[in-house]
C-alpha cells in the first residue's frame, strides 16, 4: 500500500534540466516519488535520445508508472525536433472544418509521441478565440465559434486517445477572452455567467460528456464564477462547476504553479493548499524542482493535521491511479529500429492538408 508521501508525490509533475537524467536528478527522484514529468525543448534533441530519457523515467519510478507529458499542440507550441512532424496551428485545422482531419491529426500526433515514450499531451486547446487582442491563445485556438471548437476538439481528443496518448483539454474554463498573459500576470475574464456558459464553457461541456481523461485549469480570474480566486485555486470552479455541474470524474491538472499569475500573487504554501481544496489532482512545476520539493514537504506536514486536505489527497490518488492503470499498462515506446518508421514522413500529408488552409 502506498504511503502518504507516495500518494502526495503522485500528485506532482516536474520539469527536467537536460537530455538525460543527471546524478542529482536521479538522487532526487529516489527520495521524492513524483508522479509525472513534463518535457521541453531542452530535453528533446533526437528520437532515440527522447526514447532513452522516457525509458529511464519509467524505470526509475516506483510501482505507479509516471505521466510523461508534453505540450505538442502544433504551430508555435511545438516541442519535438525534426524529423517529427511539425503540424500547423490549431487555427489551420479550424479553418478546414474537417472533423476527420482533426481526428487524423490527433492520431498522428499521438503515434509520434507514443513511439518515443511520451504518454500525455497537453492538448487540445479548447479555448474559444473570442478576443483578437489575446496575447497567449490566438491561433492556438481552433475557432471563434464555440460549437466548432467543441466538434473539432473532441475529434482531436479521440485521435490522441486511439493513438495511445492521454489527451488533456485546456485551459478550463476558457482562456480565449483574456487580454493578458498568465505567464506574466493574473488575467481576468469579466463576462457574465450566462455568456461564459454559452461560449467559453461549451467545448468543455462536450469534452466532459465524451469522457475526456484529463483537463487543465487556467490561471485566470472569472469574477462571475468566483470573485476571489483564479480557476486553479477556486473551489467554486474546480469542484462546484467542473466536478459537480459538468460531471468530470477524470484527472484535473493545474497549469504551471510557477507562472506569475499564481507565484506573483500567492505564497507557495497558499498556492498548493488552495489548489488541493479547489479539486486539483496534479500540481505542475515546470522549471524549478526545488519548488516542488518544498511544496511536497509542506503538504506532507499539512495533510497530517488537516483532515480536509487528507481527503483531497485520497480522492486525487484514486483518480490518478485509475487513469494510470487504464492508460499506462506498460511502457509504449517503439523498439529503437522502428522509431523512424513511426514519425515524420509518414504523417507529412496530414500536415500538408492543414498547411493548405493557411
Amino acid at each position: 500500500m502506498a504511503s502518504l508521501k507516495e500518494k502526495i508525490g503522485q500528485m506532482f509533475m516536474i520539469g527536467l534540466r537536460g537530455t538525460e537524467l543527471s546524478a542529482d536528478e536521479r538522487s532526487l527522484l529516489g527520495a521524492y516519488p513524483f508522479g509525472g514529468f513534463i518535457l521541453f525543448n531542452q530535453n528533446l534533441k533526437a528520437p532515440k535520445q527522447i526514447l532513452a530519457l522516457c525509458r529511464s523515467l519509467w524505470e526509475i519510478g516506483g510501482e505507479a508508472p509516471p505521466f510523461i507529458a508534453i505540450d505538442q499542440e502544433g504551430g508555435r507550441v511545438h516541442r519535438l525536433p525534426p524529423p517529427f512532424t511539425h503540424f500547423p496551428p490549431a487555427a489551420a485545422l479550424g479553418r478546414t472544418g474537417n472533423a476527420d482531419l482533426a481526428y487524423r491529426t490527433g492520431l498522428a500526433t499521438a503515434r509520434e509521441l507514443a513511439a518515443v515514450g511520451v504518454n500525455l499531451n497537453f492538448a487540445p486547446v479548447l479555448d474559444v478565440h473570442s478576443n483578437p487582442a489575446n496575447p497567449i491563445i490566438g491561433d492556438r485556438a481552433l475557432s471563434s465559434d464555440p460549437n466548432e471548437v467543441a466538434r473539432l476538439g473532441t475529434a482531436v481528443i479521440r485521435g490522441l486517445r486511439e493513438g495511445g496518448v492521454i489527451p488533456c483539454a485546456k485551459h478550463f474554463p476558457g482562456h480565449g477572452d483574456t487580454a493578458q498573459d498568465s505567464h506574466l500576470e493574473l488575467p481576468a475574464v469579466r463576462k457574465e455567467a450566462g455568456e461564459l456558459k454559452s461560449v467559453e464553457l461549451l467545448p468543455f461541456v462536450q469534452a466532459c460528456r465524451d469522457g475526456v481523461e484529463a483537463i487543465m485549469t487556467a490561471h485566470v480570474l472569472y469574477p462571475a464564477l468566483d470573485p476571489d480566486y483564479p480557476a486553479t485555486l477556486s473551489r467554486s470552479i474546480g469542484t462546484g462547476l467542473l466536478r459537480q455541474e459538468l460531471g468530470h470524474d477524470g484527472v484535473v491538472l493545474g497549469d504551471d504553479l510557477e507562472m506569475k499569475a499564481i507565484s506573483g500573487n500567492y505564497s507557495l504554501e497558499d498556492a498548493v493548499s488552495l489548489s488541493l481544496l479547489a479539486g486539483i489532482d496534479t500540481l505542475l512545476f515546470c522549471h524549478d524542482a526545488g519548488q516542488a520539493v518544498k511544496a511536497l514537504d509542506f503538504l506532507c506536514r499539512e495533510v497530517e493535521r488537516k483532515s480536509e486536505l487528507r481527503a483531497k489527497v485520497e480522492g486525487s490518488s484514486r483518480r490518478i491511479e485509475r487513469l494510470k492503470a487504464r492508460a499506462l499498462p506498460n511502457f509504449s515506446g517503439a523498439p529503437d529500429n522502428e522509431i523512424q518508421n513511426r514519425i515524420g514522413l509518414c504523417h507529412k500529408r496530414i500536415a500538408e492538408e492543414l498547411q493548405g488552409s493557411l
